[in-house]
């Protein structure tokens, strides 16, 4: 099964050299699955013919606000649409968690509770996740027909399932240790509160269930469905 990965931002330089690029993670975390992998960086207007261009779909995060007028945005929403339309599963995480939301009628706004950066635990129906998070903006209007599955303290929409189509979440299964320090040591100084960054930086070592998370994008892809 070719997963095709649509990258709508750029890790910074200094990151990718440590560390690697957004589809990198997410190769790493569904490695082992059988998933054939292609990556459009939607971002610089690299975008697939079509959505049978791939079988599957993923959306990684960014930098950039699904509410910020950049000359891709729309060209991403209407290819959100035509997946959304054909049946093919699709994936999307922090920034695709939200535009996808957003193209399908949804709502997305930068939070009034601030930063949420580092491991943080997410309420699922069947248990609690500890998982890397890295966002400002959330999902505050779910779109029809779509329903909740996960929420956190700040976040009341973490996780979204749309039946037969997508499921998305809000924080980073894909982040490992050593990305999380690289942003908080590259991205976070005299943006993120100090106190937040200090927080994150002391939990770094903690366990996370980013598998169960990646194990469920398996699922989803192959199945379209979430258990």
């Amino acid at each position: 099964m070719k997963i095709g990965i649509l990258q709508p931002g750029l890790v910074p330089d200094v990151i990718l050299q440590e560390v690697g690029d957004y589809d990198t993670q997410f190769r790493q975390l569904l490695a082992g699955q059988g998933f054939d992998f292609e990556t459009w960086k939607v971002v610089n207007g690299d975008f697939p013919a079509g959505v049978d261009a791939a079988d599957g779909w993923l959306i990684t995060g960014s930098r950039h606000g699904a509410y910020e007028d950049h000359p891709w945005i729309a060209p991403l929403e209407d290819l959100i649409r035509a997946i959304y339309a054909s049946g093919k599963p699709l994936i999307g995480v922090c920034f695709g968690h939200q535009i996808i939301a957003q193209a399908l009628g949804g709502k997305v706004e930068k939070s009034d509770r601030g930063w949420v950066v580092g491991p943080t635990l997410y309420r699922y129906d069947d248990k609690v996740r500890l998982v890397n998070a890295w966002h400002q903006d959330q999902v505050v209007a779910l779109p029809e027909g779509a329903e909740a599955v996960a929420s956190s303290e700040v976040c009341r929409y973490a996780a979204i399932h749309y039946p037969g189509h997508a499921y998305t979440v809000q924080p980073h299964p894909e982040f490992r240790r050593d990305f999380t320090q690289a942003l908080i040591a590259h991205r976070a100084p005299g943006v993120v509160p100090p106190d937040l960054v200090s927080d994150a930086a002391s939990k770094l070592d903690m366990p996370l269930d980013s598998a169960e998370i990646g194990a469920q994008f398996a699922r989803f892809f192959r199945e379209k469905r979430l258990a």
